[in-house]
C-alpha cells in the first residue's frame, strides 16, 4: 500500500497566503478536501494538488463565460 502524505492546515495557509483558522474552516465546511485524524485536520497532498488544479480550470471557464456573454450583449446592441 502506498504511503499516504498529508498535509496540516499550517502548512496548506503557508502555500496559500492564509490563516490557519480559515483552512481549518473551509476544511469543516467541506470546501476543501480534508479529513480530522484524533481532533487535527489533515489534507492528502494528492488531493489537496487536485483540488487546486480544478479551482485553476473552474476560474478559467467562469471568465470565459463571462467573456462570451459580454460579446454576446455587444452583438446585440
Amino acid at each position: 500500500m502506498p504511503m499516504l502524505e498529508t498535509l496540516t492546515p499550517n502548512e496548506i495557509a503557508k502555500m496559500l497566503k492564509l490563516h490557519p483558522f480559515t483552512v481549518a474552516r473551509l476544511a469543516r465546511e467541506g470546501k476543501i478536501p480534508a479529513f480530522k485524524v484524533g481532533g487535527v485536520w489533515r489534507i492528502d497532498r494528492i488531493k489537496f494538488e487536485r483540488w487546486i488544479a480544478q479551482q485553476g480550470s473552474t476560474r478559467q471557464s467562469t471568465r470565459d463565460q463571462h467573456r462570451s456573454r459580454r460579446h454576446t450583449r455587444a452583438r446585440l446592441t
